[in-house]
């Protein structure tokens, strides 16, 4: 997720604990689709599709916030 951002996502992970928060639940929501999908873990089509939604969600979160940091970084 976001290769060209490695470096500040690793920087953010550190110092901001809101930007960590969303990057560990995007994981966690990414590997419960994963599980869902191979019958790992049981749900509906249903229950995947509004998972995905909220991953969604926040990889969006997560890019604006690497979007705004890089801005600060750049100047």
């Amino acid at each position: 997720m976001f290769p060209e951002y490695r470096d500040l996502i690793s920087q953010l992970k550190t110092k901001d604990r809101h930007f960590l928060h969303l990057f560990d639940k995007h994981n966690a929501l990414d590997q419960k689709i994963k599980n869902m999908e191979a019958r790992i873990e049981s749900g509906s089509h249903e229950e995947i599709e509004v998972l995905k939604k909220e991953k969604l969600l926040i990889k969006d979160q997560l890019h604006e916030i690497l979007k705004k940091a890089n801005g600060k970084n750049s100047i």
